[in-house]
C-alpha cells in the first residue's frame, strides 16, 4: 500500500505503524516501509560493528534501496573498505556517500582538529548537515537503533516521527543475543575491528575499544548521541540546502 501524505499527518501515522509494527520481526517491518514509502524511504548506516544485520535484511526486501553512508572524512580506513566489500557481498545497488560540505569544513573545521575543542560542532558539520540535506528528498528514513543500547534508546519505539519525517527502527526490539544469532545463522562478515575490540565503531578520534555497547563512543564525555537521533526545537527546520 502507497503511502499517502494527505491521508494522515506524520505523528498520527507514525503512531499507527508503530501500533501495528511494535511486536514484528524486522523483516516484516521493512516489507512494510518499504510498501509505505518506495522511493521515497532511505536506510542510512554507519557500516559500523552491528551494521551487517540491517544492511542483510533490507537487501533481501529491496536490494535497490538507497543507502546513506556519513562518510564524516573522519572514519577507520577498515570501515571504509567494510563499506565496500558489505555492499558488493549484499547486492546492494545504492549506496551513497555522504561528505560534509567544503564550505563547512573550511569555515569550521580548517585543519580538521574542531573535535578536540568541540565534538558537538564536529559531530554536527561532519554527520548532521549532510545527512539533513540528504534526507530533503526522502519522507523516512531506516535506523539501526536498539534498546540494548542504553541511555535514550531503552525506550525507543519501533516507529516514530521526527521534524515531519517517519523513522523506522526495526531492530528496536533485538537483543544482543538475537543479533549474533541472525549472524551467525546467515554468516555475516563482521567489522575488521570488531576483532580488535571494538563493539562499536565511530570515526577514530572519538571511539575507543571496548567490550559494553557504546561505551568505547565519546568515552569520558556525557555525548551519547552524534546528533542525527537527537530532537530538534519545535520550530527548528532541518538544514536541506548546500552541497553534500
Amino acid at each position: 500500500m502507497a503511502y499517502d501524505q494527505t491521508s494522515a499527518t506524520a505523528p498520527g501515522l507514525a503512531a499507527r505503524l508503530d501500533a501495528e509494527l511494535r511486536d514484528a520481526h524486522p523483516s516484516e517491518i521493512l516489507r512494510t516501509a518499504h510498501e509505505h514509502f518506495g522511493d521515497k524511504l532511505a536506510l542510512v548506516s554507519s557500516f559500523g560493528a552491528e551494521s551487517a544485520v540491517l544492511l542483510h535484511l533490507a537487501s533481501r526486501v529491496s536490494p535497490g534501496l538507497p543507502v546513506l553512508f556519513l562518510d564524516t572524512g573522519m572514519l577507520f580506513g577498515q570501515t571504509l573498505d567494510y563499506r565496500k566489500n558489505i555492499a558488493a557481498q549484499f547486492g546492494l545497488t545504492d549506496v551513497r556517500d555522504l561528505r560534509p560540505a567544503f564550505a563547512d569544513l573550511a569555515t569550521q573545521d580548517p585543519n580538521s582538529d574542531l573535535w578536540r575543542t568541540s565534538v558537538d560542532g564536529c559531530c554536527h558539520i561532519r554527520k548532521v548537515l549532510p545527512l539533513d540535506r540528504a534526507l530533503g528528498g526522502f519522507d523516512a528514513w531506516i535506523t539501526g537503533r536498539k534498546r540494548f543500547h542504553g541511555g535514550d534508546r531503552l525506550s525507543l519505539p519501533v516507529v516514530e516521527e521526527a521534524d515531519g519525517k517517519i523513522k523506522f527502527n526495526p531492530l528496536a526490539n533485538w537483543s544482543k543475543a538475537e543479533l549474533d544469532a541472525y549472524v551467525a545463522e546467515h554468516d555475516l562478515p563482521a567489522h575488521p575491528l570488531v576483532a580488535q575490540g571494538y563493539a562499536s565503531v565511530g570515526c577514530w578520534p572519538c571511539t575507543q575499544p571496548s567490550d559494553d555497547g557504546r561505551s568505547g563512543r565519546w568515552a569520558g564525555q556525557e555525548k551519547t548521541e552524534c546528533g542525527i537521533h537527537v530532537a530538534r526545537a519545535p520550530g527548528v527546520a532541518p538544514n536541506v540546502g548546500g552541497d553534500i
